[in-house]
């Protein structure tokens, strides 16, 4: 297979690199956002409302940028995202009041959201589909990556000793945009030239409300959407949680990152977990184990116990969003797999402006640990719906659930 004008996999190698990156510096500037609002005085209400925002702008952006991506080139969005991120981690650093850092933090969101639309695409549009699987759990091999030294980095720079923290957290967030500008090191020649017509003519006549219709896509949407928002609660809420719990936030840090080197080593053995239980009940008994795992982080449990169920849940969370990705390219109208995807991510945002105020308000009203029980139902819904989407199907070629053989891929020449 050829991309990015070499040989083999090179491009994807790339864009896992870039989007390490840039999610290294997301990741980094999460839980300092977090300790930085709480060091200017923020509630856990507030500190919901905060990480909610993060995703606002992306919540109406997604679609646009979607449609653009199928009229065309995917790669222009990767730089703009890069400077999306790098901008809103340093001005989160800089702002001295909860309204500025709400807004930096949305700015972030927006730099986030195009890269990973572009990205997405890219791959999307340069695996056959026998490598959907496969190159999708390599990408998010990138974003789990910067989910692992993220928490960590910044867990090292936040130091809430003698007050600091209000400094050490803008510290953070500062060096999170450096981190956020590495990327631009990689990103060199990931997308092919588009050979032949661009397809975005075709592409803008497919309605948003026909795509949603697909078998398959709501499903792969929600499950995204409900693994998505446990990462990005877990972000946010840990170090709340550790707040109350007297753990150091270095500790934190260090558990954030052992539930991302938990998910990279799931995604290194995806293929073969699909091979042997095949797509729809690995999906079903992870969200189902994710679940009864998040339950767990609300018992007033010890350090040595979250270390367990902070791997073993990170494992089961790295299944969600690869497969999730390849239900929505296969079940979507081949001219709009890119607006499919901006659909998804548009669900994935939905649920980090609910799920995160949602979780603001529970914890205010039942207590910190709360929001992971919220968790837990959402989880458990996910897998409900994994278990009954047929179209979430195997890649194995067997039956689906409702009897029918599941049709095998067609074979196409990729246009870009």
């Amino acid at each position: 297979m050829r991309g990015g004008g070499t040989t083999g996999r090179g491009w994807l190698l790339r864009l896992v690199i870039a989007f390490g990156f840039a999610q290294a510096a997301v990741s980094m500037a999460r839980p300092a956002v977090s300790y930085r609002a709480l060091a200017l005085g923020a509630d856990e209400r507030a500190v919901g409302v905060i990480a909610g925002v993060y995703a606002l702008l992306p919540l109406f952006a997604a679609v646009p940028l979607g449609r653009r991506t199928d009229h065309g080139r995917c790669a222009p969005l990767l730089p703009a995202g890069v400077v999306l991120i790098a901008a809103g981690c340093a001005l989160s650093g800089t702002g001295n009041s909860l309204a500025a850092m709400a807004a930096w933090s949305g700015v972030m969101g927006l730099g986030h959201l195009c890269f990973v639309i572009g990205a997405q695409s890219i791959v999307a549009r340069q695996s056959a589909p026998a490598e959907q699987d496969r190159n999708f759990g390599h990408f998010t091999i990138g974003a789990s990556l910067g989910q692992l030294v993220g928490p960590v980095a910044a867990g090292l720079l936040v130091s809430g000793q003698d007050g600091a923290m209000a400094r050490t957290s803008a510290l953070a967030l500062v060096v999170s945009a450096g981190v956020a500008a590495v990327s631009f090191t990689s990103l060199w020649r990931i997308e092919r030239q588009v050979e032949g017509v661009v397809r975005g003519e075709a592409a803008a006549k497919v309605p948003v409300h026909r795509i949603l219709r697909t078998r398959g896509v709501p499903a792969g949407i929600f499950i995204s959407l409900a693994v998505l928002s446990a990462t990005d609660i877990l972000t946010a809420y840990l170090p709340v949680v550790g707040e109350h719990r007297g753990i150091a936030p270095s500790v934190v840090g260090l558990l954030l990152s052992l539930r991302a080197a938990a998910t990279i080593a799931c995604r290194l053995v995806m293929t073969p977990m699909i091979r042997l239980l095949g797509r729809t009940a690995l999906m079903t008994v992870t969200c189902l184990l994710a679940a009864l795992l998040c339950a767990g982080i609300a018992l007033p449990v010890p350090v040595w116990a979250l270390v367990l169920i902070l791997g073993a849940l990170g494992f089961c969370l790295g299944v969600g969003q690869p497969l999730s990705m390849t239900t929505v390219v296969q079940a979507a109208p081949p001219e709009a797999r890119s607006t499919a995807l901006a659909l998804r991510l548009t669900g994935n945002r939905l649920g980090q402006v609910a799920a995160p105020a949602s979780a603001g308000l529970v914890a205010g009203v039942a207590g910190t640990a709360a929001p992971f029980l919220m968790l837990a139902v959402l989880l458990t819904g996910a897998s409900a719906l994994a278990l009954r989407d047929p179209a979430a199907g195997n890649r194995r070629g067997k039956p689906s659930t409702d009897g029918r053989a599941a049709p095998r891929p067609p074979r196409r020449k990729h246009l870009c």
